[in-house]
């Protein structure tokens, strides 16, 4: 989409000169445009959806109408034939068989004839209309899982209401829009929800990593969705608290969670398909309620919503985390040729809590006879040799032994350092005190544009934001086309089907007309033959006169 795409373009902006206003305002701006893109997105949806439930509503009720109309039908022919007249009742078969066909087109319909006359008819997959004299009443009310969300329902005799699973009821005007509300609209609203919480928690996460102009850590940018949990309108257990563990492994799906027990055990389940999953194992973290009610259930819909809920949390500019947090330098005294890399920063907790001194007084490593030391006494240590494995050292760490080209980590913090070391030696690791001109988080930023941040695949992320919402525009196309193609299969169907019914039941106006042109030339032919005979015999009569 291009609004991700400016989106990112501002933040190369701040990258290249990150102490710009102008530049992080732009940035600003595109953040907002990208929120503003997905918001305008998520209502047109949310508009689609109430056009769909409106139609649902107003289609049940008219199936149940038809119902209605087919009994009484079915009522007056059963009296007609038990009158003991030989002539059926042509009339209104003929209407039974025009409402039976009006029926079909929003729903798929069956029928059987009965001994009496009267005609039982079946929608869906079977489930019984009308039998006999007898009709169903239909009533499309808000789902016991989601009340944005109708449901069709039997009503019973004693006002009691039996909800039909959608899976019965394909064909149709009704069967098209659960089928368009289940396979389309839903997964559409999710994958959008994803793309949202995908780029707003990936971003918050490295922009928490970074410092701002004021020198301070940075804070979230965008306002991260929450997850949306809606309690069944029959539970009674307090709502658990879902929250997003692991965005990679989000899948635009939604879950139902029922509790197995009174002490807050649940079981997870995939709405669309009913397998059985665990919290963690789609991004979730669930913290149920320590004392539940066997059989209560959640939806639990974790990016349903998200794109509509999506803002940004920032409005001064200065509060952009373009630079990090931290600074790394070779002390000017040293006597040997080593360097160390700008540090990468992957937790500020401990830059925070001060492990790493003041920017007046920061850490220092020193090299001696072979190793460093100087590392935090309260923080473990790992460090990598050239082509080796990590070594993991807890803490408090007196030293670790020295080659050029190795990389350490400590407090969420790692580097590099290279080249021929004099003892004494040192290398200071502090606070960032020139961050104004510090872009090296904004460069971080920039690269979640090219990163694999969603949709795990054997463990590991396999989609980029953009690759994201490709996926999204390209599955919505094909369902488009897809329902084109099926669209006009069915219309050549219903054609051919109209076709043979009416060679068999059917009128023909150009052989009706043929047969009339032959039948008057017919007559025409006899009046002339009577006329003939008329004369003839008249003129025996003459002659005998």
């Amino acid at each position: 989409t291009p609004a991700l795409q400016d989106f990112f373009g501002g933040i190369e902006e701040v990258a290249a000169n990150p102490a710009s206003v102008p530049a992080r305002q732009s940035m600003l701006s595109t953040a907002e445009s990208l929120v503003s893109r997905l918001h305008n997105l998520s209502d047109r949806l949310g508009e689609i959806r109430a056009g769909v439930e409106g139609q649902i509503k107003e289609t049940v009720s008219q199936i149940s109408t038809y119902a209605k109309n087919i009994a009484e039908v079915n009522n007056k022919i059963t009296i007609a034939q038990q009158a003991g007249s030989a002539q059926p009742a042509n009339d209104l078969l003929d209407t039974r068989d025009q409402l039976v066909k009006e029926l079909n087109q929003l729903v798929r319909v069956s029928t059987s004839t009965d001994t009496d006359g009267s005609m039982s008819v079946f929608i869906g997959t079977g489930q019984p209309l009308v039998i006999g004299t007898t009709p169903t009443r239909l009533e499309a009310l808000p789902s016991i899982a989601d009340q944005s969300r109708l449901a069709v329902n039997i009503l019973t005799q004693n006002g009691g209401a039996i909800t039909i699973p959608e899976s019965l009821l394909g064909g149709g005007k009704l069967g098209g829009l659960l089928n368009m509300r289940a396979t389309a609209l839903d997964s559409t609203q999710n994958q959008l929800g994803l793309l949202a919480v995908g780029i707003s928690t990936a971003f918050n996460a490295q922009h928490k990593l970074g410092q701002d102009l004021n020198g301070n850590l940075g804070t979230d940018f965008f306002t991260i969705p929450s997850v949306s949990v809606q309690r069944y309108t029959n539970a009674t257990t307090t709502t658990p608290d879902v929250q997003y563990a692991d965005i990679s492994k989000l899948a635009g799906e939604d879950y139902r969670l029922t509790f197995t027990d009174t002490v807050g055990g649940y079981a997870l389940t995939r709405v669309s398909d009913g397998r059985s999953v665990s919290a963690a194992d789609v991004g979730l973290s669930i913290t149920p309620a320590a004392t539940s009610w066997v059989g209560d259930s959640f939806l639990i819909q974790p990016t349903r919503h998200a794109a509509a809920n999506l803002d940004v949390s920032i409005s001064d500019t200065r509060m952009i985390a373009a630079g990090a947090p931290i600074a790394a330098a070779a002390t000017a005294s040293n006597l040997g040729t080593g360097s160390i890399t700008a540090p990468v920063v992957s937790s500020t907790a401990s830059i925070a809590g001060g492990a790493f001194g003041t920017s007046s007084a920061p850490l220092k490593l020193t090299y001696a006879g072979g190793s460093l030391s100087g590392f935090p006494a309260t923080l473990p240590v790992t460090y990598t040799l050239l082509n080796g494995n990590p070594v993991t050292l807890a803490a408090p760490v007196v030293s670790v032994p020295y080659q050029s080209g190795m990389s350490i980590a400590v407090g969420g913090v790692s580097f590099s350092i290279s080249g021929a070391l004099k003892d004494q030696d040192s290398f200071t690791l502090g606070p960032n005190a020139g961050g104004v001109s510090d872009s090296r988080n904004a460069v971080a930023l920039g690269q979640l544009q090219t990163s694999k941040l969603m949709l795990s695949a054997n463990g590991q992320p396999s989609a980029t934001l953009q690759s994201v919402y490709s996926q999204l525009v390209s599955s919505v196309g094909n369902k488009a086309r897809e329902v084109q193609v099926n669209r006009d299969a069915q219309e050549s169907l219903v054609g051919q089907a109209y076709e043979a019914q009416q060679s068999l039941a059917g009128v023909n106006l150009d052989e009706e007309a043929a047969n009339l042109i032959r039948y008057q030339q017919a007559y025409q032919a006899s009046s002339k033959v009577m006329t003939i005979a008329s004369k003839l015999f008249d003129e025996v009569l003459a002659l005998g006169r």
